[in-house]
């Protein structure tokens, strides 16, 4: 070994590093082709399907002697079933465009594209989550999750004073990156938690915090000492944004919302641009969660405050309204209504 050691130039370490990152790239690039070869293959059946029904007296019954017949074809494959198949056919009609290569969808795995097909009727918005899950790297249980917390409601809903206070695109991000309301419900406490119990539990479950605060938040400390002239000054949490490059510093509030929180804020963020930023950091910004809100009152106190912040709720119990409840299709109401539709428009089967 020492003479090998003795044999190798003094840059083989960075050559190997580039290498690996050459076969690493690769194999990710391979992966990335693979799956959307199979999705094209899924949507090509799926549309075969749809065009064959529509000219021909054939239903379920041909689709479980096809399902058969490719699995008997294909053992070492896994997605032949009937229910299998019947997506194939509904993700073809939600995605009509043969050009499906161009879509999102294309690039997510089949998983993910019958989660948005089982979750969501909207074409709209299973494009937007697709987007979404592939530039946060989503898993399917997270993408689940996030449709079922309305991620789509809520993104960029928080009342900002970014577009007077920031400078585009930076304003657009940053509005972009608050949400309302915030969800916190897996904390396990009821409506009347105090501030200090909130933050523990936050601190406590904080994967699921910054899952739900969103990509690029980096947590850096919870009430957070500055010191100005001698006296101290506590920041209930501190984070530091990847993509925005700027700290945020997050005030929660259990109670409804007052103009007086605005301009603490104010100063924490005035104290952290002055004692922490960086000088090629961007701005600090401000969020305060408040247990409740009124929007004009909001935007006047915000309105005259010099530092960037959004202010936006936060619920301890969270209760799906009944008309997006109603609107979420399982697997079985989507299964029922396209075999309904076969029988309306082919009268049964051969």
């Amino acid at each position: 070994m020492s003479g090998l050691s003795a044999a190798v130039p003094r840059d083989y370490a960075d050559w190997l590093a580039d290498i690996k990152a050459r076969v690493a790239t690769a194999r990710q690039r391979a992966a990335l082709a693979a799956n959307a070869e199979l999705i094209r293959l899924y949507w090509h059946i799926g549309n075969d399907i749809l065009q064959r029904q529509q000219t021909a007296t054939w239903g379920d019954k041909v689709l479980q002697r096809l399902a058969s017949d490719l699995r008997e074809a294909f053992p070492e494959m896994k997605g032949f079933s009937l229910a299998n198949l019947k997506f194939m056919r509904a993700f073809a009609q939600a995605w009509p465009d043969a050009a499906i290569g161009q879509q999102a969808v294309s690039q997510l795995p089949w998983g993910h594209n019958v989660m948005l097909l089982t979750r969501l009727k909207d074409r709209g918005q299973r494009l937007w989550y697709a987007e979404k899950a592939i530039a946060e790297g989503w898993s399917r249980a997270t993408l689940e999750l996030q449709i079922r917390n309305r991620l789509h409601d809520r993104q960029g809903r928080a009342i900002t004073n970014f577009d007077a206070r920031l400078t585009t695109p930076h304003s657009e991000l940053a509005h972009e990156t608050l949400k309302d309301p915030y969800l916190f419900d897996f904390l396990g406490l009821g409506d009347e938690a105090h501030e200090r119990d909130i933050e523990n539990a936050l601190v406590r479950h904080i994967t699921k915090f910054l899952l739900e605060l969103g990509s690029g938040f980096a947590f850096l400390g919870r009430q957070v000492r500055l010191e100005v002239e001698g006296d101290e000054f506590f920041i209930d949490l501190l984070f530091y944004h990847t993509r925005l490059k700027c700290h945020v510093v997050v005030e929660l509030k259990a109670t409804a919302f007052k103009p007086e929180h605005a301009g603490q804020l104010n100063f924490y963020l005035t104290a952290v641009d002055r004692l922490v930023k960086s000088p090629d950091d961007n701005p600090t910004i401000g969020l305060l969660l408040c247990k409740t809100q009124k929007r004009t009152v909001v935007e006047y106190a915000l309105s005259g405050i010099d530092k960037p912040m959004g202010v936006a709720e936060y619920q301890l119990v969270r209760a799906l309204p009944d008309a997006l409840a109603s609107s979420l299709p399982t697997v079985e109401e989507l299964e029922s209504e396209l075999s309904g539709m076969e029988q309306h428009d082919q009268g049964g089967d051969a």
